[in-house]
């Protein structure tokens, strides 16, 4: 445990302006409060929060968050209160602690839906200040290092797997490499202690066998560049267990096969040093191909910048070697933590400027709060976010765009801004249009084509990759559906009205709007289309002396259920219903030109069936569900509808091409095609078909009747 001198003399020696005396009284006020508490090690309690100061203080971080280190527990665990920190050690320190206090509060649990709300309150918590995350980081890495002191076997795994989940991430998004890999080893040995164990003696037994291997390659590597006129500060290590584990699973490869587990840093002066030191060791030693990355003239999301470059170095040895100047190091080493060094030395805005990709996905959370997204959702998009690699891409004007492996221009749109996402109707990748679905690469330049009439399709959700677009689709899907049942609700409530003789008019229903308790007739009469709300209710909040009104027969000219229906208005069915409110029955095929009917169901609105479908009788008993229906398709032309007909084949050379060829002939479609039986000779094709109409379609199956081939042609 570092005594009260050694966490000051460590603070002062990175820091001179530091307040000492601050320092020295949080140490004094926490260790009395904490008392006689002891950890599950047996150790005294206030040993952790030291030992979390001396944490940051390997940072470098600025006195107060060193401050917040020492206290962190103490609202928590002792009878200290926020005002009490206020009044001692200022408002700064007490909301950094408060803050810390509120992420220590959150219990994650294993019930996704919990853990969403949970995280949704953490980056609230964290968003108002960053140094609030990095107290809880380097809270949770001394709580892992002592993990071994917890007995129940089942909370070391929760705890493991939640360090390796969300905050292992979180270091490595804020750009602190040690820390996460750190994080991920710590968990590593938790999770999965056999494999860690063998992979650790196999480690050992390459060692042994390698001997001094990483300092010879060191040596050789400074001898090169000395002797290119360049004074460089080489550094080798073995990655982390962890590390190793996960490349081989990534590239399905064994120990044996994987020949880069040693790295080393080159650190150089200046950011031209960086690219004459690449220069020197492609000339001297062969490049991997493929294996080069430039992360200094293209950041990643967290600051990280760095040339990296794989080669057949000394020894025959495949060599990883990281280029960067001592300032990009302490970056790439203390992430965000740095951007407080570097502020305090008067380097506020280039700090600032440097570090801003790293708080930007912070903020697009934050957006999606404001959004109104669902915890799932938030959750669901910070994984992501979190375990990204990076493709980058450009604007035709040259903006960089930074985007998750996988990406395509839906994603990209919505990277540049929402709007261009929104009324994205198509791209072109390198001056050639393209499928929105197309996979981005580095270096793509991708400019989007954009229409005012356009909104996000619900399918594009298949194929996006970043939370942000996937977010911002299932946003717009909601409204779209939120106006569809409102349009329907509308309809089945003026129907309502009119029947009972009563006026209808938004002034009207504006008075059944607080009885249900909603915040706009929008609302209401969307509650109504999805059957939330029935029609003759909204009647009834209104005029609460008119009786129910009656009808006998549905404008469908089926006879319906006997009994009281309380709705008869027209719903327009538009093409394929690909919106909430109205869709067709699982299995059911109608055409414009067939007689249908919509059932009413609680939650989903209104299920199409045709008029004939055996499945209506099941809602005989249940008059008031019922709906009349009627087609609305502006555009004949454009239209698409699916169609399921079967056919009896004689079994002959060339039988399917004829089909086809007439099929396509008369302008028809064929989406898919089955054989469920086939015999010697004569097999049964079924095909799935897109035409326009019911008249449509007779065309076709008296034309396919005509075939010698086929013997029979039904539909369904």
């Amino acid at each position: 445990m570092l005594r009260q001198y050694e966490l000051v003399d460590r603070v002062v020696a990175y820091d001179p302006q530091a307040d000492e005396a601050a320092l020295n009284r949080a140490y004094v006020f926490g260790t009395r409060k904490h008392g006689n508490q002891k950890r599950a090690s047996g150790d005294p309690y206030f040993s952790h929060p030291i030992e979390v100061a001396g944490i940051l203080t390997e940072l470098r971080l600025d006195t107060a968050t060193i401050i917040t280190g020492l206290l962190h527990d103490t609202i928590e665990d002792t009878d200290t209160t926020v005002a009490e920190i206020e009044e001692l050690f200022g408002k700064e320190v007490a909301n950094l602690v408060d803050g810390v206090t509120k992420l220590s509060r959150l219990e994650w649990d294993s019930e996704h839906a919990k853990q969403a709300e949970n995280f949704r309150k953490f980056l609230l918590a964290m968003s108002s200040d960053i140094r609030v995350l990095l107290v809880k980081l380097a809270d949770r890495l001394h709580n892992m290092r002592t993990l071994h002191f917890i007995s129940k076997p089942e909370k070391r795994q929760r705890i493991a797997q939640e360090t390796m989940d969300i905050y292992a991430p979180l270091a490595g998004r804020m750009g602190m490499q040690e820390v996460r890999e750190e994080l991920e080893d710590l968990s590593f040995q938790v999770l999965q202690p056999e494999a860690r164990d063998t992979l650790i003696n196999r480690l050992n037994q390459i060692r042994e066998e390698r001997s001094d291997i990483v300092e010879r390659i060191s040596e050789m590597l400074r001898s090169t560049f000395k002797a290119h006129g360049m004074d460089v500060v080489v550094y080798g290590r073995e990655k982390k267990p962890f590390s190793v584990w996960k490349k081989m699973e990534r590239r399905s490869i064994s120990l044996e096969q994987l020949s880069d587990i040693y790295g080393f840093r080159v650190i150089v002066e200046d950011v031209a040093d960086c690219y004459k030191a690449v220069g020197i060791l492609h000339t001297t030693w062969p490049m991997v191909p493929g294996r080069f990355k430039d992360y200094i003239s293209t950041p990643k999301n967290n600051g990280y910048r760095s040339i990296h470059t794989t080669i057949i170095g000394p020894e025959r040895k495949r060599v990883e070697v990281q280029v960067r100047t001592r300032k990009l190091h302490e970056v790439a080493e203390y992430g965000i933590a740095a951007h407080w060094f570097y502020k305090d030395r008067g380097n506020h805005a280039e700090a600032s400027e440097e570090f801003a990709n790293t708080f930007k996905w912070l903020r697009h959370l934050v957006e999606m709060l404001e959004h109104g997204s669902s915890a799932e959702e938030l959750l669901e998009h910070s994984k992501l976010q979190l375990f990204v690699d990076q493709v980058f891409c450009f604007t035709p004007k040259g903006l960089l765009i930074t985007l998750p492996r996988g990406a395509t221009p839906v994603d990209f749109a919505y990277a540049v801004h929402t709007d261009i996402g929104d009324t994205c109707v198509g791209c072109k990748i390198n001056g050639r249009h393209m499928p929105l679905r197309t996979e981005l690469k580095n270096g793509d330049e991708v400019e989007i084509i954009r229409s005012k009439a356009q909104t996000p399709s619900p399918a594009w959700e298949a194929f996006v990759a970043t939370g942000k677009a996937r977010s911002a689709i299932r946003r717009a899907a909601r409204q779209s559906q939120q106006h569809e049942l409102a349009r329907l609700g509308r309809l089945m409530v003026s129907s309502v009205f009119e029947l009972a003789g009563k006026e209808f008019s938004d002034a009207v229903l504006e008075r059944a709007v607080g009885r249900f308790d909603r915040k706009d007739i929008e609302e209401l009469l969307a509650d109504v289309g999805e059957g939330r709300i029935q029609a003759y209710d909204v009647l009834k909040a209104v005029y609460p002396r008119v009786r129910k009104p009656k009808v006998g027969e549905g404008a469908s000219g089926r006879a319906l259920p006997s009994g009281e229906r309380a709705v008869k208005p027209l719903v327009k069915l538009d093409k394929r219903m690909s919106h909430g409110a109205v869709h067709f029955a699982e299995g059911t095929y109608p055409l414009p030109g067939d007689r249908i009917v919509g059932i009413l169901t609680p939650g989903e609105g209104v299920t199409v069936y045709p008029i004939d479908s055996e499945a209506l009788a099941a809602f005989d008993s249940e008059p008031e569900r019922w709906i009349d229906v009627t087609w609305d398709v502006q555009n004949e032309e454009e239209a698409a509808f699916l169609a399921k007909i079967t056919l009896m084949v004689r079994n002959e050379v060339g039988a399917l091409g004829s089909i086809a060829t007439l099929i396509a002939d008369y302008d028809g479609n064929i989406d898919t095609l089955s054989t469920p039986q086939r015999d010697r000779d004569f097999y049964t094709l079924q095909i799935m078909l897109e035409v326009r109409d019911l008249k449509h379609l007779t065309s076709i199956m008296s034309a396919l009747r005509g075939l010698s081939v086929v013997n029979k042609v039904t539909r369904g």
